[in-house]
């Protein structure tokens, strides 16, 4: 199955929705807490007695609490309200509401309506603040080297699980798959895990060189087994963090941080509690949004009260947040103590829900990572050169550990259901029924269709038509050699016929990687079609390339300014050094206005009329792009980018030669493009794009580096 899209892959996921019955743990409660008046209590702290397990009610007082362990009375308190205790007469009991009454002797309008706390005289603030000064003096950064263990685990979770589904004929023959239904412990929905993934890293940085340097002992999965796309996909959607900035970035969105110094500002915090937490004396702060409609989180954190580092953190991001897709998120953090003065993170958990719909009911999908740290190590200087990571870094045999590996490194167990997750999952793929819908998925996300016995892929499929002005409609087939997502060559090619021109058009390409280590790749084709030239003022020479003449779907004006084009490249391409690319592109091209609106007509001494209406032309190019931050999946000629928050650079010198293949003209051509992308705390991403070019000699339209501009509203 092959996956080449982001969005694609989590569309997909969310496609295929399942469901049935529970399984009970110890301890699950759930429902509102509500006021005197039958309004909601947002924001109310919901603990079992005796425990520090306990969670805060959302905005609309609801609220979920589940523990591995027997409680038999529930606290919940809110300032400016009277506390309450709660007996519980059953274990599992999701219907609860309780009412909490005024404190009529505190009355204070501010902390009743509205649950605002002050920013003066407030000792959760003065806490905050000293955890802003000790903040670079916790964790990693007081060291000038570190390595350590880490290991990482991945679940996918279809969620929301109920009857209807489970006894809908969709299923029927694959019925076993809902064993494996469980609870989750943080929003209280039933869900079917999907998808599951271990990975074990060693970690090494450097603080004075800046450098850090992450190496895979091991890798497994299941459900989805040998999609290394599907992997990198996971790791990039659930990036590292760090809880002390002052913006956290998920799903582009950029949180603020309860740890943030803009936090005063932006959240509410409360001194709840005060215990010890392995030996350490540690404060409980409360915190939750000050106002709604903003990319904020409730929850509670722990504090050592020596170190004023974080102990423990949680997380959940508020009902109000805006995220595409994205119905849930919550974090859990552990941090541990070395020496009686440093916190080293231990444990990070992450889980978000994705939907369709946001509804409470409405199904979607869960994604849960864990993370697990051990085995830190200080001090310990490397070569400069050992952070200078290899381009062709891929060992098959770290996705093939066999179980004794998994057994002595991973840092927990793993519990009954995640052991079922892999016996369920190798025995779902083996169902035909699945197989189909798992075929089905394939070509949505990547546009081709597979035909495996003849290790060729018929695509993509979302180019087989288009519509513009000279061509009308315009049906293309196509295809390209598939032996496996990592083939070291690789041949495309596609055919098109335009109903309104009557024309044919065609394209053939291949192209070879000869060194894996630097990446030393030679390609090359021929094409023959129509392009709106000048979409882009540093154009590619992909001889496979389309334009938005021919995958158009909607345009703001006739799209009749094209130029046909018979273009033949060969080329040589390298990266010797991780993300920096060398490549040598030789091209002979003729060009021509494909419409009787649009001319490309120059002066022509030579000519008998003193006119001409083709260019022939020869262009010999080196370019250098470098892409730093970017992170690629696989190792064949053809590889995927697993992230899209770097920036891109790009400069180009292109010499156009008339004493080659009887060319039109003499000119040097010099062109430069840079985009970045910004992440602008709160309000979002910004890109930003700046394209330049000069070109010295005297040549026409076809060949100017034109102001870059295109009439479509949206193209595939």
């Amino acid at each position: 199955m092959k996956f080449f899209c982001p969005m694609k892959k989590l569309k997909l996921l969310l496609v295929l929705l399942v469901v049935p019955f529970f399984c009970l743990s110890q301890t699950k409660i759930g429902g509102y807490v509500l006021s005197t008046n039958n309004e909601p209590i947002s924001y109310a702290n919901v603990i079992f007695k005796g425990s520090r397990e306990g969670t805060i009610t959302n905005e609309n007082g609801k609220f979920y609490l589940e523990s591995q362990k027997k409680w038999d009375t529930v606290i919940v308190s809110f300032l400016g309200y009277k506390t309450i205790e709660v007996p519980l007469e059953k274990r599992v009991d999701f219907n609860l509401t309780f009412y909490l009454e005024e404190e009529s002797e505190q009355l204070n309008e501010v902390l009743i309506v509205t649950g605002k706390q002050p920013k003066k005289n407030n000792p959760a603030i003065d806490l905050l603040r000293k955890i802003w000064a000790h903040k670079r003096k916790n964790g990693l950064n007081m060291f000038d080297q570190y390595q350590y263990d880490k290991y990482e685990k991945v679940e996918f979770d279809l969620n929301t699980i109920d009857s209807a589904l489970v006894n809908s004929k969709f299923f029927k023959g694959m019925e076993f798959v809902f064993d494996q239904v469980d609870t989750s412990r943080v929003t209280g929905k039933t869900y079917l895990p999907i998808f599951i993934n271990e990975s074990v890293n060693e970690v090494y940085g450097d603080n004075n060189l800046k450098k850090k340097r992450e190496i895979l002992k091991g890798n497994k999965n299941s459900g989805f087994s040998n999609n290394q796309f599907i992997i990198d996909f996971v790791n990039d959607l659930y990036s590292d963090f760090n809880v002390y900035d002052n913006y956290l970035k998920f799903f582009d969105k950029s949180f603020v941080s309860p740890l943030s110094r803009t936090g005063i500002n932006t959240y509410n915090y409360v001194l709840a509690d005060s215990a010890y937490i392995d030996n350490k004396w540690c404060y409980n702060i409360i915190y939750y949004p000050r106002r709604t409609n903003e990319l904020t989180f409730k929850g509670d954190f722990w504090v050592s009260d020596s170190t004023y580092a974080i102990k423990e953190i949680n997380l959940q991001a508020s009902k109000s947040a805006n995220i595409n897709w994205v119905k849930e998120i919550y974090i859990e953090q552990e941090f541990e103590v070395l020496n009686d003065s440093v916190f080293l993170i231990k444990r990070d958990y992450f889980m978000s829900d994705f939907a369709f719909d946001k509804k409470e009911k409405s199904r979607g999908v869960y994604g849960k990572r864990t993370t697990l740290y051990d085995n830190y190590k200080f001090d310990i200087p490397k070569e400069k050169n050992f952070y200078s990571e290899e381009v062709f870094d891929y060992d098959e045999a770290l996705y093939n550990r066999d179980d004794a590996f998994w057994e002595q490194n991973r840092l927990e167990e793993l519990n009954k259901d995640e052991k079922g997750i892999y016996k369920m999952l190798d025995t779902l793929v083996t169902v035909k029924k699945f197989k189909r819908i798992y075929n089905l998925g394939s070509v949505l996300a990547s546009g081709y269709v597979e035909f495996d016995d003849l290790n060729f892929d018929y695509g993509p499929i979302f180019s087989t038509f288009g519509y513009n002005e000279v061509e009308g409609l315009r049906i293309r087939a196509g295809g390209r050699t598939y032996f496996g997502p990592n083939d070291m060559w690789r041949l495309e090619g596609f055919g098109a016929y335009g109903f309104k021109d009557g024309r044919f058009k065609y394209g053939l390409s291949g192209k070879w990687l000869l060194d894996k280590k630097n990446r030393l790749i030679i390609g090359g084709g021929h094409r023959r079609d129509v392009e709106q030239i000048g979409a882009s003022l540093t154009t590619s020479n992909d001889v496979l390339g389309r334009s938005f003449a021919s995958s158009s779907l909607f345009n703001t004006a006739p799209n009749d300014k094209l130029t046909r084009i018979n273009l033949s490249t060969l080329y040589v391409e390298m990266e010797p050094v991780k993300n920096v690319v060398f490549r040598w592109n030789n091209d002979f091209r003729k060009l021509k206005s494909a419409s009787e609106t649009f001319s490309l007509d120059y002066v022509d001494n030579d000519s008998p009329t003193g006119i001409s209406s083709e260019i022939k032309q020869f262009e010999s190019s080196f370019s250098v792009s470098y892409y730093p931050g970017r992170k690629m999946t696989g190792y064949g000629v053809e590889r995927y980018e697993a992230n899209d928050d770097f920036p891109r650079l790009f400069a180009m010198v292109s010499l156009g030669d008339k004493g080659l293949f009887d060319s039109d003209f003499n000119y040097t051509k010099v062109q430069f493009s840079y985009l970045q992308p910004w992440q602008l705390g709160g309000l979002g991403r910004l890109t930003s794009t700046i394209e330049a070019g000069k070109t010295f000699g005297t040549v026409p339209l076809g060949l100017l580096s034109i102001i870059p501009g295109n009439q479509t509203y949206w193209s595939i």
